[in-house]
C-alpha cells in the first residue's frame, strides 16, 4: 500500500471553508482527501485504494459507480436534471411510486418524495398529526420512540432520538417531548408499552420504530416478533405504527425491509439510504390507503401542505429505479445472506478478545461491541493503515459492506477488524 503523501491543494481551501459533520473542527484530524470510488473501492489523491467497509453509511448497497445506475443518471441528466413537482409530474418519479408500491408490502401504496432521510421522518410525523386531525382526534399530537433510537438531525427527528445516549442529548428542553420506552422485547417493557398506551393512548399520534436493527443507536438487533406486538398495541390504541427503514431497508438486514421479517405492514414507512443505490440523495415516506384517505377530501384545508423543493428529483428517481432493477437482476437478498454467514464465521475470534462484549452480525451488518470505545482516531488511522475505511463510533465496531462485495474483500474486512480490535484492546 501506498504511503500518505502531501494533501492536494484544493484541501487547504477546505479546512478554511467547509464544516465537516460529526467532529470537533479544532482538534479532528484532517479528513482523507478522495479522487474516485470503483466498486467497493475509494481510491484518495495520494493513490491508495481503501476497501469501503460502510458503503458510505450504508447506502452504495451495491457498490460505487454501478454502470446500470451511472447509464440511468447520464441519461436522465440529458433528458431533464430537475424539475418542481408543485403542479408538474414526470415519469421517473411515477415509474419509481409504482415500483415502491409493487415491493412494499400490504396497501403502502402513496408514496410522497422527498430530498433527505430526516425529511422522510418529519413528513412522517406531519402525516401523522394530520391525519389524527382529519379523523376527529386532534389531541393526538404525541409520539413513542425507544431507547437508543437515531431518527435523524433535523429538529422534529431529533426529539425521536434517545434524550439521554443519542448526540442530541443536549437539546433537550429545546424539543419537543415524546414518550421514549425500552424496546419491548420482554415482559416488562411490553407492560411498559401497554400502560403507556392505555395512559396516554388517546394522544398519541404514533410509535416509531427501527425494524430489527437500531442502526446509529449502536447496531442494535432485537426480534421480529416486537413488530408483531407493536403492531397489535397500535391497532388496539388506534395509534399509527411507524417504520424508519431508512438503514434497514433494502436488504440490508437480509430481506427486502425489516418489517418482511415479522410479515407485518407499518401505517408509514419511511425509505431513504439505499434508495438510489448510494449515488444522490433521495427519500420517501409511503402510506397506506387508509392514511391517505384521510387527506382526500373535497376541502383543500385537508391536503398535505408539503413540498421539498428538490422532491421527486428526475435525476434521483432514475437512480432509484435502476437500483430497484438491480435487486431485480441479481441476487442481493441472498448475497446478504451469505454476508451474514461469513461474518459470523470470521469476526467470532474476536469473542475472547477482552473488553469485547458482543459479537453479532444480520444481514449485511457485522458488529464488534467494545465495554466502551477509546482512542477513536487512532483506532480509525489503524484500519486505514490496514487498506479498510471503518468509522466506529459509540461502543462498536461494525461493518456494513456492500451487498456484491467480493468474499475475498469481506475476508480482508473481517480480519482487519478482528486483528485491531485486539490490538486496540492493549493500548
Amino acid at each position: 500500500m501506498l504511503q500518505p503523501s502531501r494533501p492536494p491543494e484544493w484541501q487547504e481551501s477546505a479546512a478554511d471553508h467547509l464544516w465537516m459533520p460529526y467532529c470537533q473542527m479544532k482538534t479532528a484530524p484532517s479528513p482523507l482527501p478522495v479522487e474516485s470510488t470503483q466498486g467497493v473501492r475509494i481510491r484518495l489523491s495520494d493513490g491508495r485504494e481503501l476497501i469501503d467497509a460502510m458503503a458510505s453509511w450504508w447506502c452504495a448497497c451495491h457498490g460505487y459507480n454501478h454502470p446500470h445506475i451511472v447509464d440511468a443518471l447520464v441519461q436522465q441528466a440529458q433528458r431533464m436534471p430537475h424539475v418542481m413537482m408543485g403542479g408538474l409530474q414526470h415519469q421517473p418519479a411515477a415509474d419509481l411510486a409504482r415500483r415502491l408500491a409493487d415491493l412494499l408490502p400490504g396497501d403502502l401504496s402513496h408514496v410522497f418524495l422527498c430530498d433527505s432521510g430526516s425529511v422522510a421522518v418529519e413528513v412522517a410525523m406531519k402525516m401523522a398529526m394530520q391525519f389524527h386531525r382529519q379523523t376527529e382526534q386532534p389531541r393526538r399530537k404525541t409520539f413513542i420512540a425507544f431507547d437508543r433510537a437515531y431518527h435523524g438531525d433535523t429538529t422534529g427527528a431529533m426529539s425521536l432520538c434517545d434524550p439521554v445516549r443519542s448526540m442530541h442529548a443536549e437539546f433537550s428542553g429545546g424539543l419537543l417531548e415524546q414518550i421514549h420506552l425500552p424496546i419491548p422485547e420482554c415482559d416488562a417493557s411490553r407492560s411498559a408499552l401497554r400502560d403507556t398506551l392505555q395512559r396516554h393512548g388517546s394522544t398519541i399520534a404514533g410509535v416509531f420504530i427501527e425494524p430489527t436493527v437500531q442502526g446509529a443507536g449502536g447496531m442494535r438487533f432485537h426480534d421480529p416478533d416486537v413488530l408483531t406486538f407493536l403492531r397489535s398495541q397500535c391497532d388496539q390504541h388506534g395509534v399509527l405504527m411507524i417504520a424508519d427503514e431508512l438503514a434497514t431497508g433494502f436488504g440490508r438486514t437480509g430481506v427486502m425491509f425489516g418489517v418482511d421479517s415479522a410479515d407485518v405492514t407499518p401505517d408509514i414507512i419511511c425509505l431513504g439510504k439505499s434508495l438510489t443505490g448510494g449515488a444522490i440523495g433521495l427519500a420517501a415516506t409511503v402510506a397506506t390507503d387508509r392514511v391517505f384517505g384521510a387527506f382526500w377530501s373535497d376541502d383543500s384545508q385537508n391536503a398535505f401542505m408539503h413540498g421539498p423543493t428538490f422532491m421527486g428529483n428526475p435525476l434521483a428517481c432514475a437512480a432509484a429505479c435502476a437500483s430497484l432493477e438491480l435487486f431485480e437482476r441479481e441476487p442481493r437478498l441472498q448475497q446478504a445472506k451469505a454476508i451474514e454467514d461469513q461474518l459470523s464465521t470470521w469476526l467470532k475470534p474476536a469473542e475472547s478478545i477482552p473488553r469485547v462484549v458482543d459479537v453479532r452480525c444480520k444481514g449485511g451488518i457485522g458488529v464488534i461491541q467494545v465495554d466502551r470505545l477509546d482512542h477513536l482516531d487512532r483506532l480509525r488511522s489503524r484500519f486505514v493503515e490496514e487498506g479498510i475505511w471503518i468509522r466506529p463510533f459509540g461502543d462498536v465496531i461494525y461493518t456494513t459492506p456492500a451487498l456484491n462485495i467480493a468474499s475475498e474483500d469481506l475476508k480482508t474486512i473481517a480480519d482487519a477488524m478482528v486483528r485491531v480490535t485486539e490490538q486496540w484492546s492493549t493500548w
